[in-house]
This record gives C-alpha cells, structure tokens and sequence, in this order.
C-alpha cells in the first residue's frame, strides 16, 4: 500500500501539473509526469463545455428517469449485492455510486464523512457526471471506454473534487454487451489503495450476476447503426426510416458520446455550407422525434445506448484484431456525404484499414480488403503474397493483381 508521504507527493505533482496544463495550456506539463493519455485527452475535451473552476455537478428533475432505472436490470441486481456494498463502503470510509448509461447517478451508499462530501459536489441521485456537465471523472471515462477506470486527485478537471479518488467498472448487459451504466467507489485521495478498483469490479461482478435471466434482455433501447457500405438504423431491433442528414449527425453524435455544441456540430455537418443553424435545430428535433427523445441538448448528445459497424471497427483496430476490423466494412463510411467531418473519418478509416491488412498475414482479412479496393495495386499483391503456395485461390488472385496493375 502506499505510504501517506508518497500519496502525498503524487497528488502535489498532479495539482502542479493541472495547473500549468488546465489554466495555462502547457501541455508539456502534463508529458512530463506522464499523465494518462486518457485524462489528458479528457481534460482537453472538458476544457469546451465546463470551466475547471465547476464546484458541482448539475442536477436532473430525474423522477422519470429513476422510476425507469428502478425497473430496469441494474436495479434489480443491486437489491441482492447492496448489504455488500454497504459493507464495503462502511469498512473503507467510502461512497458507492451506480449510475444510469448517461452518466447521471440514480443510487448511493456512504460513510457519513463521504456523504456530507459527495453532497457538497452533488455526487447524489439526480447529479450529472458527464463530462461535459463536470469535466474529467472515473465514471465518465468508464462509460466512454467501456473500461475499468481510476481518477486520482487533480486528474479531475474540477478542483472541487481534487480531494477525491474514484473507481468506476461499467455494468453491462449480459446479452447484448450495452453498457447500461457505471458502478464507482470513492474516498479521499489519501485512502488510495490499489486494491480499491479491484473491489469495485467484484462488486460489478456481483451486480450483473444478480441481474435475473428474465429482464437481462429489457435493457434502455438501443440504437444500432450500419453506416459502412450501406445506411440502416435501428431502434430496440425496429428499422427507422430516416433521411440521409439525420443518419449523418446520428453517426457525428456517435462518434462524439461527449456531446456536440450547436456550432461545433453544424461546422462537422455542413462545414462552409450556407445553411442556418435553424435548420439544423429542425433536423434535430426531428431526429429526437424518431428516436423517442434520445437525443439531449446543451450539448447535443445520444441519450440511448449506441452501436455501429463504424465503432466495432475503431475498437477492433485499435487492440489490434484486424479480421474482426475488416469483417465489420461492406464499403466506405456514407459514401454520399459531404460532410467534412464524415469525409474525414471516411479518408482515416480506408488508411487504417489498409495498413492494419498490409500488415497483418490474414488471408481472410486480404481478401475482403482485395474486394472492397479491387483496384488498390498493393492490396492486390498482398493478397497473393500470403495465399499459401498451391492454394486454389492464387490464380484469381494473381488475375485480379494483373487487372490493378493495366487498370
């Protein structure tokens, strides 16, 4: 365990780091402790919406939602796990709290020392720990990666919570993988213990076995998106009939989970289009319409669970597993559009593909890839080069390799 002395001089350089990176944007700082590349990024994100300086989260009018939440699977795994959590939090001097898919907090368990913290902060049912309502955070993080998460001291944007550490695992649904929300266990930053973001992943553990069978498949609806190639959009399983700029900031405010402000997204939209912001508030009312008011606003953000070829994908290419990468593409992100936003991730998905194939001997994954760029010269020798000798396929393959050289 670390001593309080050492404890104590991490949170010193942290603070000294926040504040020369966070309110003067020396970003050398942050390289020379080495900050997590995640709360780096983070802390860049959280500098458009919320100013360091935030002293508590806001809080949602959340009767609806909770009443939902109550019936929902977290809910009912929680019944049977809570008598743990209180122990836990009793023996540690810490809060638990688990959170809804948006990151807003629906349940709490406290030492009497943390709940009087927790209230100063608006760590209550109710509050909002995105990260665009409150900045850098374990349980934003968590739900952003999908990921255990651990935030210490002034790795937090916020000052107000620098005194705090947090320890945030993300609660998915068994049957379909969605992430339905975070579990995360806090205390003072002197109270640190490696083992304490272990203890929250049992009791995630703990919570999603309790979830009975029967409402495992009752999760919030879930937005499924197929943009590679092709556009479909579903909705809990039902198809939505949507126009191609709807489709368009469904894939932006995907690829955004913070959010996007009115501006930031008509810019990714329409770029220097001469089209008012008017009608991009009708498109997206329009939108939440279809989406039975899963879109929210300040900023504009998907408040529904949301998966998509296009984010299978990034994920796949950035562990490394490209047949799982490639199996995802049928063609290039919406062809059509000319968002400049979509154009460029189109440009950046068809280079990383490329050279995740090129670099890897799966013939499977050279073969899709030699049918979505029949043209592509390189891809097309590559896919002979790792054809084994006296595969049946070598011939179209060296064909195809003849066809991309005269073409």
């Amino acid at each position: 365990m670390p001593s309080h002395a050492e404890l104590k001089q991490r949170r010193t350089v942290l603070a000294r780091t926040w504040e020369s990176h966070v309110r003067t944007g020396n970003s050398d700082a942050a390289v020379t402790v080495n900050l997590n590349r995640g709360v780096l990024e983070s802390w860049q994100r959280s500098a458009a919406w919320v100013s360091p300086e935030v002293e508590s989260a806001p809080v949602d009018d959340a009767d609806r939602a909770l009443e939902r939440w109550r019936g929902g699977p977290v809910a009912a795994g929680l019944q049977t796990t809570a008598e743990d959590m209180s122990r836990v939090v009793d023996d540690g001097d810490m809060i638990a709290a688990v959170t809804d898919h948006t990151g807003r907090i629906m349940w709490t368990r406290g030492s009497r020392v943390m709940r009087r913290a927790a209230e100063r902060v608006n760590f209550v049912p109710g509050g909002r720990w995105d990260e665009a309502s409150v900045g850098t955070n374990a349980l934003d993080l968590a739900l952003r990666t999908g990921q255990p998460s651990t935030v210490y001291s002034a790795e937090h944007f916020s000052r107000a919570v620098h005194g705090w550490v947090c320890y945030s695992v993300p609660l998915t649904e068994p049957g379909t993988g969605a992430v339905l929300g975070v579990l995360d266990l806090s205390t003072t930053w002197d109270r640190a213990h490696p083992l304490f973001l272990g203890t929250a992943q049992l009791l995630g553990r703990l919570v999603t076995a309790a979830m009975p069978l029967q409402r495992r498949s009752s999760a919030v609806p879930a937005l499924e998106l197929q943009v590679l190639g092709t556009s479909q959009v579903r909705l809990a399983g039902r198809p939505l009939l949507l126009p191609a700029r709807q489709v368009e900031i469904l894939v932006l405010l995907a690829l955004h989970p913070e959010g996007l402000s009115l501006e930031s997204l008509h810019a990714r939209l329409y770029g220097d289009a001469d089209i008012s912001t008017s009608t991009l508030k009708a498109e997206v009312s329009h939108l939440r319409s279809a989406l039975d008011g899963g879109v929210g606003s300040r900023p504009y953000r998907l408040t529904v669970p949301v998966d998509s070829d296009l984010q299978r994908t990034l994920r796949a290419l950035d562990t490394g597993d490209v047949p799982t990468a490639i199996a995802a593409v049928c063609g290039p992100l919406l062809p059509e559009s000319t968002s400049p936003d979509l154009e460029e991730w189109r440009r950046y998905l068809e280079v990383a593909l490329r050279s995740a194939v090129l670099g890897s001997d799966d013939v499977t994954s050279a073969m899709t890839l030699a049918d979505i760029q029949p043209y592509d010269e390189q891809v097309q020798q590559h896919l002979v080069d790792v054809l084994p000798a006296g595969d049946l396929r070598r011939p179209a393959a060296r064909a195809r390799l003849d066809r991309a050289r005269s073409a």
